[in-house]
């Protein structure tokens, strides 16, 4: 993603990414305008926690946009870890009941038997998706600025930052590229940062993904 050109070619391409203000986040948007995708069958795979609305035609406008098609879509339920709005504890708790492995297992058929899904876009979905504006770039740390508490300035919340957002000097920078990720947040080994409407301070990383498979991702 941080490569001046993207030129990917395979018999099938995949992009996962979660569902944010019921689309993409920027940099995803970002890197589907860049990249040069060569395939026969393209899936997008959003992730999302409490709903996806017009997430499904804001991917095909966006790619359509790109001159690429989408061959198949789907959405997989997990945690939601909105911390304003979401209580981590509960998303923690009814995670078994929605069966996670299961939603993978039928994406992962689908995918193999190469299975194909249209997209509609209607006169509905064009109107559902001018209320609401597309992710504009949103500096969160300076308008909604976190508190900081009992930081030992390890460094962890820059290196698990996609957005090359974050700088550990003598004290914690936040610059203007904020994705709103929260990967800040849920990483700090300290728990050290906190952001005012929270919920609560518990935190959340998916079981199967440590945080040096999210330091070596971002390098």
């Amino acid at each position: 993603m941080r490569q001046e050109s993207i030129d990917i070619t395979d018999d099938a391409v995949g992009i996962v990414c979660p569902v944010y203000a019921v689309e993409m986040p920027m940099m995803v948007r970002d890197f589907i305008a860049r990249a040069n995708i060569k395939t026969d069958y393209l899936f997008f795979i959003y992730t999302y926690g409490m709903g996806y609305a017009e997430a499904f035609a804001h991917a095909k406008k966006a790619t359509d946009a790109a001159g690429t098609k989408i061959h198949y879509i789907h959405a997989i339920q997990m945690v939601d870890n909105y911390l304003p709005v979401f209580e981590m504890q509960n998303q923690i708790d009814t995670l078994p009941s929605k069966n996670v492995e299961s939603q993978i297992d039928r994406v992962c058929r689908d995918i193999a038997e190469r299975k194909q899904i249209d997209i509609p876009i209607t006169e509905h979905t064009e109107a559902e998706i001018q209320n609401i504006p597309l992710c504009l770039p949103f500096p969160f740390c300076e308008k909604i600025r976190l508190e900081i508490i009992l930081c030992t300035r390890c460094g962890i919340c820059a290196k698990v930052c996609p957005a090359n957002n974050i700088t550990v000097t003598d004290r914690v920078y936040f610059a203007d590229r904020c994705e709103v990720c929260y990967a800040c947040l849920h990483n700090c080994p300290q728990n050290a940062l906190h952001h005012p409407s929270e919920q609560s301070a518990v935190r959340f990383r998916n079981e199967h993904v440590t945080l040096k498979d999210i330091i070596t991702a971002n390098q």
